[in-house]
């Protein structure tokens, strides 16, 4: 995908429920499962926090589907998600502005 002004992308947003603590080997298959998704399909992932210190609040995925519904099955089958560390919300992303050299 050449991403350009007009492109609709779905933002994932995760938020961390309550004090759950999850496990090197969630965020293991959490990633795993993010990298096959981006072998197939524009993604790019962050998280929410500082993580020298360890402290992680959420995540925000940017990544492409050809609906919403497609997008919401591609969230919710993270692991992180399916062992209920985190809960997502996803929307429709319309890019509007990117800066030069972007693509």
């Amino acid at each position: 995908m050449s991403l350009k002004e007009g492109s609709v992308l779905f933002a994932r947003i995760d938020y961390k429920i309550g004090d759950s603590q999850e496990t090197e080997q969630d965020a293991i298959d959490s990633m795993e499962y993010l990298q096959k998704i981006a072998r197939e399909r524009y993604l790019a992932a962050g998280v929410f926090g500082n993580m020298e210190l360890g402290t992680m609040d959420g995540a925000m995925v940017l990544f492409e589907a050809k609906d919403l519904e497609e997008a919401q099955k591609i969230a919710n089958d993270d692991p992180i998600i399916q062992r209920g560390y985190y809960r997502c919300d996803v929307y429709q992303w319309n890019v509007m502005l990117l800066s030069k050299g972007a693509n």
